[in-house]
């Protein structure tokens, strides 16, 4: 968290904010924040100051800055980052570790919590050497990702279907919240196998799923389940209509059966019974 729709919805409100701005100041608290290659503070600012923000794109859910310098600052929020546009007549919060001021007085301040995002920045060509953001799969809402390319994908694979939904190298952004809610509309157990879905069960429903899901969290401007907010400040509101993820003792929507919770690759996952029955003998 936040995950592909909420780190889209974030892209989208600073291109409102932030593209055509020229950067005037760059301040980092927590320098752990820093990444490579260029990881001291004061060497973030000497390449930021004076630079122009250009283009803002994301890649699964990494989002990446581009300067008209020929730079890229690439961001990953993990689970509790924030990036907020707001006037300096504003009173930081406590956990704001990182500050970027731009030529109209505003800040781009980046919240933590849990202080596990990170920050990079890099040349345009040098990309590659981030190594999560290197690594990442298709992105599923591209026009690449097509219905052949996700059986092609799944084809001979053992993986449980929870835990390949989750592995950032197969398809890129998907996390716990959207691997629930994908898995339940596509009536896919999160314990099958991935490669009996190809003979078991309609693909197509799974490959429709990932794509609605992801897309409709999006319309709603994201689940703000704790912390998450675009950075505008504003919360989305898909969380109000999940049908599993975190609802486990509660009545299925589709159904009545209880949604149940089991763990998979050290994920929490919620599921229902009835509407997702399992097809093999993979163990709970």
């Amino acid at each position: 968290m936040p995950e592909l729709p909420e780190v889209e919805v974030v892209c989208r409100s600073l291109r409102q904010a932030i593209i055509g701005r020229t950067i005037t100041a760059f301040q980092a608290t927590l320098p752990k924040l820093l990444k490579l290659p260029y990881q001291a503070p004061e060497l973030f600012a000497e390449r930021l100051i004076g630079a122009q923000i250009v283009n803002i794109r994301r890649r699964g859910k990494y989002i990446l800055i581009g300067l008209n310098n020929d730079d890229n600052l690439t961001v990953h929020l993990r689970m509790t980052g924030k990036l907020l546009y707001q006037s300096p007549e504003i009173l930081r919060g406590k956990h704001c570790h990182i500050v970027i001021a731009f030529d109209n007085g505003y800040e781009l301040r980046f919240d933590d919590v849990r202080q596990f995002g990170s920050f990079y920045l890099t040349g345009s060509n040098e990309l590659q050497q981030i190594n999560g953001l290197a690594a990442l799969g298709i992105e599923p809402l591209g026009e690449e990702f097509t219905l052949a390319y996700l059986q092609s994908l799944i084809k001979g694979k053992t993986q449980k279907a929870k835990a390949f939904l989750l592995d950032q190298r197969h398809i890129a952004g998907i996390g716990n919240i959207y691997a629930d809610e994908i898995l339940f509309e596509a009536h896919i157990h999160p314990a099958e196998s991935i490669g009996n879905i190809v003979e078991k069960i309609n693909q197509q429903q799974l490959w429709q799923a990932i794509r609605h899901q992801l897309s409709r969290g999006i319309e709603m401007g994201g689940s703000s389940i704790k912390d998450y907010v675009d950075s505008f400040g504003q919360a989305g509101s898909y969380q109000e209509y999940h049908c599993v993820y975190g609802r486990s003792g509660q009545p299925c929507r589709q159904c009545g059966t209880t949604i149940e919770r089991m763990t998979i690759s050290g994920r929490g996952s919620c599921y229902c019974p009835n509407c997702q029955r399992i097809m093999t003998s993979a163990r709970h």
